[in-house]
Formats: structure tokens, C-alpha cells, sequence
């Protein structure tokens, strides 16, 4: 089957959404947590969490277009502080109701059942069931004139993982996590390792492909 760009506009919109949503493969299966000027917690899950670079420690996601309320883009802009929080395999039902449209003054940690964490001083909540937790603090944000969506640009503030889940090269250590990931906006799977392979440098080919 060939799709081009005529036919795919021709297509049912449920069938071209769930198509395009999953076509770029596995995605990152994150709760957004937030909280409103007025302490209002919020929890959102994306699936469009995306590593921008290492030095500073930069992580995007990407919001819809504010064509309707939209609660965790609001808190990130008043605030300047959320948490990406991994979801695990035993979460994964509370996770995805997240998405249900619950009214501004209704937190989905509470609807959703799933624990509200605080560490320190840092003012947006963290999942306390993740295996993962990451505060951000908001650098910039920028609008994709093409579609109008909004690429958030958070630098990272906190990291909170097990020992054990951190490999002696700083590589997380997924096989040994309930982490999962997201293909489309509702189906969720579990990873495995396949292989891990050293730096690469062109004079350290294999002899064979």
C-alpha cells in the first residue's frame, strides 16, 4: 500500500490520525505533572517528549494548539515549573484516563487515582508510582507556524531514579524497569533489549554487514 499526500487527506479522520500518530514508531509514555498558580494539580499524559541536548540538559514537548483550554500548557506558562514522570506497567489504565476532559478545578491525581510527590521546594508535583521522575524548569517555548502547535523547552532541574536503575555508563537500565511506551495515542507496550554497541568510529567497522 503507497499513501500519498492527496489520498491520505481523502482518508477517514480516525483511520489518517491513528496513522500518522503511530507511523513514526514507539514513543516515550510520560504523565506531564503540573500545578496552577491557585495550587490546582494537574497530570497530563504525552507521548511527544523529545531529548533537545545533553549540556544543558534540555528536554521539548510538544502541546496542540490552544484552540481550547489546555490546562498543562497553561501551568508551565504561569508557573515555569513541571515534572515528565515515566509511566509503568502497573499504571498504564490510570495513565491513559489522564486524558479524559476533566474541568480545570478537578485534579486527574486524585480522578485517576495515582499519588502526588513533592520534593524540596519544587513547586510542580511528581508521580510517586514512577520509576523515573524528572523536574524541569520552562526555558522557552515556540510556536510551529505550520500547524500551530507549541514546542515547550524545559531545562532539566531534578532527577530522581533507583541506584540500580542507572547504568555504570549513566545509561538507564530499561530491561531492569517497568517503563513502557506508546505507538498511536492508545496502544502501550513493553520494551526488550536487543543489543548495546560501543561509540561508533568509522575505522572500528565490522568486517561483515
Amino acid at each position: 500500500m503507497i499513501y500519498t499526500k492527496e489520498n491520505l487527506s481523502s482518508l477517514d479522520k480516525i483511520y489518517r490520525l491513528n496513522l500518522i500518530n503511530s507511523i513514526t514508531g514507539y514513543k516515550p509514555a510520560n504523565l506531564i505533572g503540573t500545578k496552577s498558580k491557585n495550587y490546582q494539580s494537574n497530570l497530563a499524559i504525552f507521548s511527544s517528549v523529545v531529548h533537545l541536548g545533553s549540556n544543558p540538559a534540555l528536554i521539548g514537548i510538544i502541546t496542540r494548539p490552544n484552540t481550547v483550554p489546555r490546562h498543562t500548557y497553561k501551568n508551565i506558562i504561569d508557573t515555569g515549573y513541571y515534572t515528565i514522570n515515566h509511566i509503568s506497567k502497573d499504571n498504564i489504565k490510570k495513565a491513559h484516563y489522564t486524558s479524559a476532559k476533566f474541568k480545570s478545578n478537578e485534579s486527574e491525581f486524585e480522578k485517576c487515582d495515582l499519588k502526588e510527590m513533592y520534593i524540596d521546594d519544587f513547586y510542580a508535583p511528581y508521580v510517586e508510582e514512577s520509576e523515573v521522575k524528572i523536574g524541569l524548569k520552562l526555558i522557552e517555548k515556540t510556536v510551529i507556524k505550520s500547524n500551530n502547535t507549541i514546542l515547550i523547552v524545559g531545562e532539566i532541574v531534578t532527577i530522581i531514579i533507583e541506584n540500580n536503575l542507572v547504568d555504570t555508563d549513566g545509561s538507564l537500565k530499561f530491561e531492569n524497569m517497568d517503563s513502557v511506551c506508546i505507538s498511536g495515542l492508545d496502544s502501550y507496550y513493553e520494551t526488550k533489549k536487543l543489543a548495546k554497541y560501543p561509540y561508533a568510529k568509522k575505522y572500528e567497522l565490522p568486517n561483515k554487514w
